[in-house]
């Protein structure tokens, strides 16, 4: 359907807003029922929030959205409407859901079992939510635009706000807190880079050899696999040569070696790690 000169892809649109959703669902989950009860806080605007909450008694619900929404406005003027408008509604669902599941009971009182399945359950929220186009944190949108008016990167900036805010957690709650805090930041970050980037192990693979046609065709045919072909040359000799380049799963990289090796011994192989790939076979699928 094309609305004011745009194309609106409505099947899209119905995928982004229900994983926004379902990203949030886990996330709150994750915080109401394992790290709020245990005095345990995430970072960003989350664990300002609950510091806030602990200091003044202001229901987590309502400063999740208040603390939010001057990050996403000036998301909105730096970023432009579509993550500002992805980001609101994942905060919007994390806060109603906040205010029913702080009502049950907490999955578990040891601190130690919450800080592991907390950081896994609010890491695989917030990575679903970045997967589907929001955020759930508004220190990102500043720390990208400080980015360009200072000489720290994002992650450096990000990592100075979480830092203060974990730390905070120790006059609030107690040192342990914010120890705990901390081991749970640095599971719940890891976890967020497995979602968001995928969970396929996929490997990028760089081929030098000179039957490149006959490698090339062995690849496609026997694997299933596309392979793209760039002309390179020889940095000692300058002689012209081709390169082969395909993306493979971790479980085929060692076919792919058997299968080069046999057309070509002397083949040079560079395998590296891939984070996200989308197409790239052959059978069933348009190259």
């Amino acid at each position: 359907m094309t609305v004011a000169g745009r194309t609106i892809d409505f099947w899209s649109l119905f995928k982004r807003i229900v994983g926004l959703a379902i990203g949030a669902i886990i996330y709150s989950a994750g915080l109401n029922l394992f790290l709020i009860p245990n005095h345990i806080i995430d970072g960003g605007v989350t664990g300002i929030s609950l510091l806030v909450q602990a200091v003044t008694g202001i229901p987590f619900s309502v400063l999740i959205v208040v603390l939010n929404l001057p990050f996403f406005y000036l998301g909105y003027k730096r970023l432009g409407a579509g993550l500002a408008a992805s980001a609101t509604f994942a905060i919007v669902v994390l806060s109603l859901c906040s205010s029913y599941f702080e009502t049950l009971t907490p999955a578990t009182t040891d601190p130690f079992l919450s800080t592991i399945f907390g950081g896994i359950i609010i890491g695989i929220g917030v990575g679903i939510v970045i997967k589907s186009g929001g955020s759930t944190d508004g220190t990102e949108i500043v720390a990208i635009w400080l980015d360009n008016k200072s000489s720290f990167s994002v992650g450096e900036i990000i990592m100075f706000f979480n830092l203060f805010i974990l730390g905070a957690a120790g006059f609030v709650f107690s040192w342990n807190s914010a120890m705990y805090s901390l081991i749970a930041y640095f599971i719940c970050s890891r976890m967020i880079d497995a979602v968001s980037t995928g969970l396929d192990s996929s490997k990028g693979i760089f081929i030098v050899t000179t039957n490149y046609d006959a490698v090339a065709d062995a690849i496609v045919h026997d694997m299933g696999r596309a392979v793209t072909r760039l002309h390179g040359q020889g940095g000692y000799l300058k002689d012209d040569k081709d390169v082969l380049y395909c993306v493979v799963t971790r479980l085929e990289v060692t076919k792919l070696k058997q299968v080069v090796h046999h057309i070509d011994p002397s083949a040079f192989l560079s395998v590296f790690d891939v984070q996200e790939v989308q197409g790239g076979l052959v059978k069933g699928k348009s190259l």
